[in-house]
């Protein structure tokens, strides 16, 4: 199956049905169909197959069919939907690139994988440099910059266009996106993804959550997150409706919307979840039509989990750990939250993954931590042009199977439930000690008047790394840095008490919604050797 089938399929079920709902338009699964045909149809008559003709390319022994990219700069919205699957009924693989994106990294990625369209708008238009070859751009508005932008008009272009579905040779070992991650330990690398890759880890997902064709998912997360992503997917693959926003802008954005289109499924970060939960007397709200709510992108504090629970008792939460390279592995199934809130569960269906120490050997005792390893078809094909970074994450077995080295430490209890211990390089080395920022935040969420905590390590002359906390505390909070030193004094070892506590109304994050340690990380306070408290 290919991705853009998810879309033609449901349309030839149920046409007339609502696919997806944004600010004030609602589209049908027919309408949607169209347009994207319409969109697939011009990118063929501008000639896309002639400007990067099908070839190959070989990749750690495999033989790759490379398809023209085209690039999606834009915000959520109704054309960056259309875009997807226009771009994939054309042959194309698409890049989403958040609309957060500044210029030099837009070049990068625009050049790094050799972008043939750009489909943007006039403002965000104006970040691109001209600095690619042969590059054309299509804007969704009227408001074109020429100098910037080339004359290709993206509703222009659908309107003369036929709506017949455009012929197609390609199958599910294509590739079907690229998607950037976020770069923090250095430059974006371009996880390739197949149709098959996007194909299996969506059946998957879908299969745990119990998804229909009657849910309605909300999604405020940006589309070139992958989890955003893959909330606009598979509501299209099992016939349901998208309530699609722009972004997250205020808790009473989601409350009015899932009130009002009575939505089913809600898709959120802990970011989110905790700006949500600092809502006074939500218990009031109307939230009886949501039958499920997830969570993944970083680590969900238990004691937001606990309160969720207490909150929405008709919800299932499910808390999920997942990473770009082959999009969901782990979850924890709602029945399981009270019981084992700091797990991420046991592996989805149709993926296998377990433990390995430092030397590569399998991990079998209960306990014991290792780096987690995913077999499966949702396993990336590797990263775009970076063969080298590429066989220090996949490996293929004897057996010819691919497995990806995830780099996160993790262990496992004795009836097989998973608990992330941190990145391998999130490890927090001080005095001689290995320390996982994780076991530090668990302790301080169980802190009253805490609500967010980032845990990390600063450079120090003495200790090579010194540990550093990051809190957000509650409305109604009077605690101080001392409070927290001392509790964490009372609580963990010696060698785990950090050595400063930074106390800010919100933690910075990354586009994608996780806290940006980076930041922080610069805002540091432990510049000079400081004594152990």
């Amino acid at each position: 199956m290919l991705v853009n089938e998810f879309l033609e399929q449901t349309a030839a079920r149920t046409p007339n049905k609502e696919a997806l709902i944004f600010q004030q338009q609602r589209l049908t699964y027919l309408e949607l169909d169209n347009f994207a045909n319409r969109l697939g149809n011009a990118l063929l008559q501008l000639g896309l197959q002639k400007l990067d003709s099908p070839g190959e390319r070989l990749l750690r022994g495999q033989t790759l069919r490379e398809r023209p990219r085209i690039a999606i700069y834009l915000d959520n919205s109704v054309e960056a939907v259309i875009s997807i699957f226009g771009i994939l009924k054309a042959g194309g693989v698409f890049v989403l690139i958040n609309s957060q994106t500044k210029a030099r990294k837009l070049d990068y990625i625009l050049n790094d994988c050799q972008v043939r369209f750009l489909i943007t708008d006039s403002k965000l238009g104006l970040n691109y440099q001209g600095n690619c070859t042969d590059l054309q751009t299509i804007s969704i508005d009227n408001n074109r910059n020429v100098e910037t932008l080339a004359n290709h008009s993206f509703w222009e272009l659908i309107d003369r266009s036929s709506s017949q579905r455009p012929q197609n040779t390609w199958i599910d070992i294509d590739l079907c996106i690229l998607i950037y991650t976020s770069g923090s330990t250095g430059k974006s690398k371009g996880v390739m993804l197949s149709h098959l890759n996007i194909v299996s880890a969506a059946n998957s997902i879908i299969e745990y959550l119990g998804n229909t064709c009657d849910d309605i998912i909300l999604n405020c997360l940006p589309l070139s997150f992958d989890y955003g992503l893959y909330n606009l997917l598979m509501p299209f693959k099992f016939g349901g409706t998208v309530v699609l926003e722009k972004s997250f802008v205020y808790p009473f954005q989601l409350i009015g919307l899932v009130n009002k289109e009575r939505v089913t499924g809600l898709p959120l970060v802990p970011t989110i979840i905790s700006i949500f939960l600092q809502v006074k007397n939500l218990e009031q709200y109307n939230f009886s039509s949501l039958r499920y709510l997830t969570s993944t992108g970083q680590a969900f504090p238990p004691n937001h989990l606990l309160r969720l629970s207490k909150l929405l008792p008709q919800t299932k939460i499910y808390s999920m750990y997942g990473l770009t390279e082959c999009k969901r592995v782990l979850y924890l199934s709602p029945e399981q939250v009270l019981t084992r809130p700091n797990s991420v569960g046991k592996a989805m269906p149709n993926t296998e993954v377990y433990l390995v120490d430092e030397n590569g050997t399998k991990i079998s005792d209960p306990g014991t931590v290792g780096e987690l390893i995913v077999r499966g078809s949702n396993v990336m094909k590797g990263y775009w042009n970076l063969p080298e970074e590429t066989a220090k994450v996949l490996e293929t077995t004897s057996q010819g199977d691919r497995i990806l080295h995830t780099q996160d430490l993790f262990k496992m209890d004795e009836e097989g439930y998973f608990y992330f211990i941190a990145r391998t390089d999130d490890l927090i080395k001080t005095g001689g000690e290995r320390v996982s920022p994780k076991e530090i935040e668990d302790i301080l969420c169980e802190l009253a008047g805490i609500d967010r905590v980032a845990v990390f390590g600063v450079d120090h002359e003495f200790l090579g790394q010194a540990i550093e906390v990051a809190v957000v505390l509650s409305v109604e909070s009077a605690l101080t840095e001392s409070d927290i030193l001392a509790y964490c004094s009372l609580h963990l070892e010696k060698y785990m008490v950090p050595k400063h506590v930074q106390i800010h109304p919100k933690l910075p994050t990354t586009l994608t919604g996780k806290i940006d340690l980076k930041q922080l990380k610069s805002n540091s306070q432990t510049t000079t050797p400081i004594t152990q408290r």
